[in-house]
């Protein structure tokens, strides 16, 4: 242990805390957002509900807008993901980490493979959010209070952008926007209730805040539920105003973005501009977000790609029979059951760290493992194939302490295992 685990709250972050009336050790929930380069910490307060804390600058993520698929595509996850105490890594070689445990049990139901994505310090992504050292330092210790005072676990809720309407008209053109769809019904039900949604999933997709007497399969198919009337009228109506304000968008002629951005992945404007002011990477730049270490490097900067789309190129997908009655069915939105299943979209690249020395491996468990680089200043993105075997690399042997609420999981994976991401 190297004592980063237990690094208190600073003075500011208490005094924030008391200022908006949120005790330290209440529970959090964390959204992320992958266009706008955000990590959002929200904390319940005195009325029991969820506020906002703190926005956070992703200092780096990699590959596309869209679902992680699988091993070696690059793509930092979308869904929503919760997060126990065994998930948290005190002895990650990227500062901190706390492991997303991907594969969630939609994307097991939806065939979608990958391993060790995390949110860790850094700045350097092949798969993960990647965030300063210091930035992880607090998100960490939230967690951890959180923690101690009693949840759980909590939730990563991991989106391509801020569900408005606005952004949705924008990529109304993507493949992904089926999923997306069926992603803002749970961003809507934290929107209309600023309380964790109760996540299930089954006939392969997410259903929200559902109760039924029978049980949740992720691959098969759904129980009859109802969701509670107060919550699915605020989601209903909400949808309508979102639908609404997006189809006069599109009618007006809103511009789309390109599809892809060759998976080159997104670092906030706030550390774009901080390298640009200092020449570029190749130092350590200080920021008031965190130090920028000078081995990161940043996606190029592309220009918008804009094309046009009629309104039924934003239509939902049309959905299929329902296997059973549901009672939360929404009116005028896209049915979950109509999702059509996205096909695995490879990238060419992927990204390994150099300067590593092979070491054996730990006898912890996968989903509670983290990638390892030995020495943190001769990092670099070195240029391998996406699906680059690494079997023959041995991994750094770290044991891990199983006595502590937060040392449950194991740091080390075999060398090179950013080319499984």
């Amino acid at each position: 242990m190297n004592g980063r685990h237990m690094q208190p709250l600073s003075e500011r972050m208490l005094a924030e805390l008391e200022r908006r009336k949120m005790a330290k050790e209440s529970p959090i929930l964390v959204r992320i957002f992958k266009e706008e380069s955000e990590l959002e910490v929200w904390k319940t307060d005195q009325s029991g509900r969820f506020a906002l804390l703190k926005t956070y600058p992703i200092c780096r993520w990699s590959g596309d807008l869209g679902p992680k698929i699988q091993q070696g595509d690059r793509q930092a996850p979308e869904g929503i993901y919760p997060i126990t105490p065994g998930l948290m890594n005190p002895n990650s070689n990227y500062y901190l980490a706390i492991n997303t445990g991907f594969p969630n049990a939609y994307d097991q139901a939806n065939g979608r493979t990958g391993q060790f994505l995390m949110i860790h310090g850094d700045c350097a992504s092949a798969g993960c959010y990647a965030m300063t050292d210091e930035q992880i330092a607090e998100i960490y210790a939230l967690a951890r209070e959180a923690f101690f005072g009693g949840q759980k676990s909590f939730q990563v809720q991991a989106y391509p952008f801020h569900m408005t309407p606005t952004n949705m008209a924008r990529h109304r053109d993507s493949p992904h926007m089926a999923f997306w769809r069926m992603l803002k019904q749970g961003y809507d039900h934290f929107e209309v209730t600023r309380l964790e949604p109760k996540v299930d999933v089954c006939d392969r997709h997410y259903v929200f805040n559902a109760q039924s007497s029978g049980k949740f399969t992720p691959a098969e198919r759904c129980p009859a539920y109802s969701v509670p009337q107060e919550i699915a009228s605020a989601v209903r109506n909400k949808e309508r105003r979102d639908d609404n304000e997006t189809a006069q968008l599109v009618a007006r002629g809103i511009g789309t973005v390109a599809l892809t951005t060759g998976g080159q992945g997104g670092m906030n404007a706030t550390y774009h501009a901080a390298l640009k002011a200092n020449g570029g990477p190749g130092s350590d730049i200080h920021t008031a977000s965190g130090t920028i270490p000078g081995h990161v490097h940043p996606p190029a900067e592309a220009s918008p790609g804009f094309s046009t789309a009629s309104l039924f190129g934003f239509a939902a997908p049309a959905p299929r029979p329902a296997p059973v009655q549901v009672a939360s069915a929404v009116p005028g939105s896209a049915a979950v059951g109509g999702i059509k299943r996205e096909s695995p979209e490879p990238r060419t690249s992927a990204t390994t760290k150099r300067g590593q020395t092979a070491a054996p491996v730990s006898t912890a468990s996968a989903a509670d493992t983290k990638p390892t680089a030995s020495n943190k200043n001769t990092k670099a993105e070195p240029q391998t194939t996406d699906l680059q075997k690494t079997a023959s690399a041995e991994p750094e042997a770290r044991s891990a302490s199983t006595t502590s609420l937060l040392t449950g999981a194991a740091p080390t994976v075999p060398t090179g295992t950013f080319g499984f991401r």
